[in-house]
């Protein structure tokens, strides 16, 4: 990510903080560090299990029309975290994946860096951009019938 990129990322992520300057400062003196942000304002994050994840993130990014919007994911593999539109949380019925969306927060780490165990799989560029829900439930339906398919062939 070019400096641009990040600046605007930045600035988009902090616009989410309840003091956004504050937010910021934060994160312009520990660019390692991680910022507690709401999830329910600018956009709700559905956490899928790294078992489903990876293969959905492989779905959405092989599709070059449409590319999804920001992605985190843990460095133990366990987690992705997709971010949607807000409001996404309170209708999202799929079993087995966790939603953030209105009245929690999510653990952020500065766009460009890793913090602690999390990362950037594809950092927000700025524009706002969410991965859109339906797209991202066609994507877990394909991922699942590709693990289902592997598991039937090893068994």
């Amino acid at each position: 990510m070019d400096g641009t990129g990040e600046r605007n990322a930045l600035g988009w992520l902090c616009s989410a903080a309840p003091d956004p300057a504050e937010c910021r400062r934060e994160w312009e003196s520990d660019p390692r560090g991680v910022a507690l942000l709401p999830a329910g304002r600018l956009w709700d994050v559905l956490i899928l299990p790294g078992e489903l994840g990876y293969p959905t993130f492989d779905v959405l990014t092989g599709q070059p029309d449409r590319r999804p919007g920001p992605v985190l994911a843990d460095f133990g593999q366990r987690r992705m975290g997709f971010f949607v539109p807000p409001g996404t949380a309170e209708r999202w019925l799929g079993t087995g994946v966790r939603c953030a969306g209105r009245g929690t927060w999510i653990v952020v780490p500065r766009p460009g860096y890793t913090a602690g165990s999390m990362r950037w799989l594809l950092p927000p560029d700025g524009s706002g951009r969410l991965t859109d829900p339906v797209l991202l439930e066609l994507a877990m339906h394909e991922a699942a019938a590709v693990i289902a398919q592997a598991r039937a062939a090893g068994s």
